[in-house]
């Protein structure tokens, strides 16, 4: 099962993304099947585009893709597919958990 989740976020694209790609804050927002592997690193399908995802060898069903683009007054817009179980209420908690992320990211930086 698949799901497509968007969400926007108050900070500026550059910081969710490099959050988002960032392995020491991986267990607090991925779901535990991709972080099964040691938090191993995304694969930045690109940074211009700023799009990566996330694959873990012990749950080959499981995956993740980001997308952040800039939004209006300097936010972000934040697309997750993410796949694996049951998916759908998960989607909206992994970005909801990202965002937390990024708002501590904004906080201690």
């Amino acid at each position: 099962m698949a799901a497509h989740v968007e969400r926007g976020m108050s900070a500026p694209p550059e910081v969710v993304f490099n959050t988002a790609i960032d392995p020491d804050r991986a267990a607090a927002w991925l779901p535990e099947p991709l972080r099964q592997d040691g938090g191993r690193r995304p694969e930045v399908v690109s940074v211009e585009e700023m799009r990566a995802t996330w694959y873990s060898d012990s749950a080959p069903d499981w995956s993740a893709e980001i997308w952040v683009e800039p939004a209006d007054a300097g936010g972000a817009r934040v697309r997750l597919d993410l796949a694996g179980g049951d998916v759908p209420a998960l989607a909206e908690e992994t970005l909801a958990n990202l965002a937390r992320e990024v708002d501590d990211n904004l906080t201690a930086g």
